[in-house]
């Protein structure tokens, strides 16, 4: 798990920022080696996985940061599981590689599927850096399942910057493009110097700059994140901010400032679930504005944290 990017006292923790970026120069680091060898990365061409709980972690946890993983819970007796099952595999292959599909036998992994929590199966889960997302249960229309596969891959790409590694359909062979290795530690060392300085503009600005060259950076994701909270609540008065959402409950910018400081302040439900309050109470862009503000805070503390993965369903919730 990774861990938590908000410390109780309110002041960031860039341990986990780090440790982001550091897996993710690993992945790259990878898939260039693959490349010089004159391979492709084994993610990039395996479209189709057969995983187990001795291989999860590998084949779909560590895999979910570059590529979304969609994982079939199936069993040899379901007969609708038969019927599910090959159509996902074809649709793996006319996706080319924007998402990979792990293949689960519930009877050989009875704790996966407790853990997840499946009611009956066929079931269709999709884990996106490393955040698990309930797709369907049973053999739905392939229509239906076209329209929640690029959906998936939507939300992968525009809110985690995950877009797979394109592979030529059929050619189980085929070298996918590295992504360029460079990964900009001289601009993130002055980012974090920044922001440990106390200078957030400088660090939402040096940030921005290494995610216009790679908008797909884990590190510099979270660490824009936490300086533009931080700078959003900079000159604040706490005691004003709580009382004006106090008394006006409907003032959703009172809220989505209240937000902010329950966030700094470590209070990392409180701030989540003010704001899905928020949500299921209005429409239009009041809804929109704190549903955004709600995404921005999940960047804070960071997709894997198991209070992001409870607030993402409430949202879900809360919005259908």
């Amino acid at each position: 798990m990774q861990p938590r990017n908000m410390s109780m006292s309110g002041v960031v923790d860039l341990a986990a920022v780090k440790a982001a970026g550091e897996a993710k120069q690993k992945a790259e680091q990878a898939r260039a080696e693959a490349a010089r060898q004159g391979g492709a990365p084994a993610g990039a061409v395996r479209l189709v996985l057969d995983v187990d709980e001795a291989s999860f972690e590998h084949e779909v946890l560590q895999r979910s940061a570059e590529v979304p993983v969609v994982i079939d819970f199936w069993a040899d007796w379901c007969e609708p599981c038969k019927q599910l099952g090959p159509v996902l595999e074809r649709l793996a292959g006319e996706y080319a590689g924007r998402f990979v599909l792990a293949k689960v036998d519930v009877e050989a992994n009875q704790r996966l599927f407790q853990q997840f929590g499946v009611q009956s199966i066929p079931a269709v889960f999709a884990v996106v850096a490393g955040q698990a997302l309930p797709l369907f249960q049973g053999a739905a229309p392939e229509a239906q399942i076209r329209q929640v596969l690029d959906q998936l891959v939507q939300v992968a790409e525009q809110q985690f910057g995950i877009v797979g590694a394109p592979v030529a359909p059929g050619a189980g062979e085929a070298e996918a493009p590295a992504r360029p290795a460079g990964p900009h530690d001289a601009a993130l060392g002055a980012a974090h110097d920044a922001l440990d300085k106390g200078d957030l503009g400088g660090a939402v600005q040096a940030y921005k700059n290494v995610l216009s060259d790679d908008p797909g950076n884990v590190e510099a994701k979270l660490g824009l994140a936490q300086a533009e909270l931080l700078q959003r609540v900079q000159g604040m008065d706490a005691q004003q901010v709580r009382k004006a959402a106090a008394d006006a409950p409907g003032d959703v910018s009172a809220q989505i400032a209240a937000a902010d400081l329950d966030l700094v302040g470590g209070h990392v439900e409180d701030a989540f679930g003010r704001l899905i309050d928020v949500i299921r109470r209005t429409a239009g862009e009041d809804r929109d504005a704190a549903r955004v503000r709600l995404l921005e805070l999940f960047e804070v503390i960071g997709p894997d944290d198991p209070r992001v993965t409870a607030a993402r369903t409430a949202l879900s919730r809360a919005l259908f």
